[in-house]
């Protein structure tokens, strides 16, 4: 399988393309998870376009529904096998960000390895994170945003966790376009992801020690 072509397929929007090599992806040649990362990549390199004024927001929503489909192809390769469930997570972009995206994809990878997903959306306050979780009795707190005041959002978000008492109580991973180790520290997460494929792998390990 040839990842940098899949790579620059995403980016020239050229859909045939990357639904028939996931469909040879999920027919078995290849890797369904280097496959997705190269598909990310390309959906990220579509955003920077975007920012640069050569792609425009009809182009991004169309990357999106690609990557989606994608997605979707090599769900099946994802599954963590049998019924085992690996219990509830909170995913959403927070408070003052509209993208949803890469939230949306992280969903799809995440349900696939066997989590519930509570998806509360885009725009979200966090007091109805917080309360979600006292609510639903979930740990695991995903927090997406795409734009660079989303990073204020997920430190009000934690800061709120904290004035509930409730912060020792959850695990709490921030992701998006504007997340470096930097922001993680200064927002007070417990760990980061640009890529999907990392958020799963960590949630996971979380999801084995509650």
């Amino acid at each position: 399988m040839d990842y940098e072509k899949l790579e620059q397929a995403m980016v020239s929007l050229d859909e045939p393309t990357v639904l028939e090599m996931m469909n040879a992806v999920a027919g078995g040649e290849g890797d369904a998870t280097l496959a997705l990362e190269a598909c990310t990549k390309g959906l990220e390199a579509v955003g920077r376009l975007f920012e640069e004024g050569v792609y425009f927001i009809p182009d991004l929503i169309f990357c999106g529904e690609v990557m989606t489909q994608a997605t979707e192809i090599v769900k099946p390769l994802l599954a963590s096998g049998g019924d085992k469930s690996l219990g509830k997570m909170i995913l959403c972009t927070v408070k003052d960000d509209m993208h949803d995206i890469g939230k949306n994809i992280v969903k799809a990878l995440m349900e696939a390895v066997g989590f519930e997903v509570l998806d509360l959306g885009i725009d979200v306050a966090p007091e109805t994170i917080v309360q979600t979780a006292k609510e639903q009795g979930v740990k695991i707190i995903g927090l997406s945003g795409v734009l660079s005041l989303a990073i204020g959002s997920m430190r009000e978000t934690v800061l709120a966790f904290e004035a509930a008492g409730m912060r020792d109580q959850v695990k709490i991973i921030i992701g998006g376009n504007p997340v470096t180790a930097a922001t993680c520290e200064l927002v007070g997460a417990d760990e980061w992801a640009l890529s999907p494929h990392k958020g799963v792998q960590v949630c996971k390990a979380w999801a084995a020690e509650f």
